[in-house]
C-alpha cells in the first residue's frame, strides 16, 4: 500500500485528489493539510466525501510526513518549494501540482512569476510529469513537475506534428478554452456566477504564465525555437478545457489521423477519433482522458486539431496519479478507469 500526503487539500485540485484516490485499491491518504481549517473534517468541507475520507485537516506545520511514501503538493503556486527540499531529503517522493518546478530556467521563473525560486538546484532534477513525452523519466524519478492543464491540450495536440516535421514551427497558434474551475476556489470578483455565466472571454493574451513551460516543453520536440501564439479564454462551465490548434502544413498531404493514432497507439489514456470527428468536453468530464481529433478544413495547408480533456482530471489531478502510478510501479491507469459522466 503506497501511503499519501497532501499538501494544500482545500482546493478542487486536492479534492480532486481525494476524489480519485477513494478508488484506488493500492494507494491510501494518510495525512492533508490546511493551515484555515485545520482540526475540521474533511466531510464536513466537502460533503460529497462523506462516508469516504474520515481525516481532518492538519496544520502543515505539525505534521510528520516520515511514514508518508508519496506527497502531493496542491498548494498554490510559490508553497511547494518551502516543503519539497526537506521531503527529498527524507527520501519521500513528491508531485507538485503548482508552477514551482515546471520551468527549467530560474531567471525565466522569477520573472514570470514574481517571486525568487528558494531552491533552483531542484529545477534541473524535476521530470516534467507529462507521461506521453517523459513516461521512462518519471519513472525513475523523485520529483515531478505535472503538468498545467492548458499546457497538457495543448503539447498533446502538437506534439505528433513537431516529432513527424511536417508542419511550420515557426506559426502555431493555441485558442484554448476553460471552465471556471481552471480559476480555483478562491473567491474571486470575475468567476464570480453572475460576471462568470452566459458569457465568454480571452484573457492574459499578452502573455499567461502556462506560455512558457508550453513552449520550453515544444521547444524540446522541435529541437529549436518556435513561434507560438496562445490565447485562453474563461467559458461559463464548471469544469473541462477545449483547444483549437492551428499548424501550416509543410506539404496539404498525409493522413493526420493516422500520424496522430500511431504516435498514440498503446496510450491508456489518449483517444484519436475518427476523421472529421468533433470531440465535446462532456464526454471526458470526471475522466483521465484526452480526446483528440485531427481537420485539415477544405484540404488547405493547414491542420486543424481538437483536443478536450477535463481540467482538474488529466489537467491537474488525475494526470498526477498517473505519474505517482508510475513513480512506485505500479498499473498506469490504477485509480483512473472511470469514464466520463454523461450527461
Amino acid at each position: 500500500m503506497i501511503n499519501i500526503g497532501i499538501i494544500g487539500g482545500t482546493g478542487y485540485t486536492g479534492l480532486e485528489l481525494l476524489r480519485l484516490l477513494a478508488g484506488h485499491q493500492q494507494a491510501a491518504v494518510r495525512v492533508i493539510t490546511s493551515r484555515g481549517e485545520a482540526g475540521t473534517a474533511v466531510s464536513d468541507l466537502f460533503p460529497s466525501l462523506r462516508g469516504v475520507c474520515d481525516l481532518r485537516y492538519v496544520d502543515p506545520a505539525d505534521v510528520d510526513y516520515s511514514d508518508c511514501d508519496v506527497v502531493f503538493l496542491a498548494a498554490p503556486t510559490g508553497v511547494a518549494m518551502n516543503h519539497v527540499p526537506a521531503l527529498l531529503e527524507s527520501g519521500i517522493k513528491v508531485i507538485d501540482l503548482s508552477a514551482d518546478f515546471r520551468l527549467n530556467n530560474v531567471d525565466q521563473w522569477n520573472e514570470w512569476y514574481g517571486q525568487i525560486h528558494k531552491c533552483p538546484e531542484l529545477l534541473v532534477e524535476a521530470v516534467y510529469g507529462l507521461p506521453e513525452r517523459h513516461r521512462d523519466a518519471i519513472r525513475g524519478a523523485r520529483l515531478v513537475a505535472n503538468p498545467g492543464c492548458y499546457p497538457t491540450a495543448v503539447q498533446l495536440g502538437f506534439i505528433p506534428l513537431l516529432e513527424a516535421g511536417v508542419v511550420d514551427h515557426k506559426t502555431l497558434i493555441a485558442d484554448a478554452k476553460s471552465g471556471v474551475s481552471g480559476a480555483g476556489r478562491t473567491a474571486a470578483v470575475p468567476t464570480l456566477l453572475t460576471e462568470a455565466a452566459d458569457s465568454l472571454k480571452a484573457y492574459a493574451v499578452p502573455g499567461h504564465r502556462h506560455l512558457p513551460e508550453i513552449r520550453q516543453e515544444l521547444e524540446t520536440v522541435a529541437d529549436e525555437g518556435l513561434g507560438l501564439t496562445f490565447v485562453p479564454h474563461l467559458t461559463p462551465m464548471i469544469r473541462g478545457m477545449h483547444a483549437t490548434l492551428y499548424a501550416r502544413l509543410k506539404e496539404p498531404t498525409g493522413d493526420l489521423t493516422t500520424l496522430f493514432s500511431t504516435r498514440y497507439a498503446g496510450e491508456p489514456f489518449v483517444d484519436v477519433m475518427p476523421a472529421g470527428s468533433h470531440p465535446d468536453t462532456r464526454s471526458v468530464r470526471g475522466s483521465n482522458t484526452v480526446r483528440i481529433a485531427c481537420h485539415r478544413p477544405q484540404d488547405s495547408d493547414v491542420a486543424v486539431i481538437l483536443v478536450v480533456v477535463d481540467n482538474l482530471v488529466k489537467g491537474a489531478a488525475g494526470q498526477a496519479i498517473q505519474n505517482m502510478n508510475l513513480m512506485c510501479s505500479l498499473d498506469e491507469k490504477a485509480g483512473l478507469a472511470a469514464p466520463g459522466l454523461v450527461p
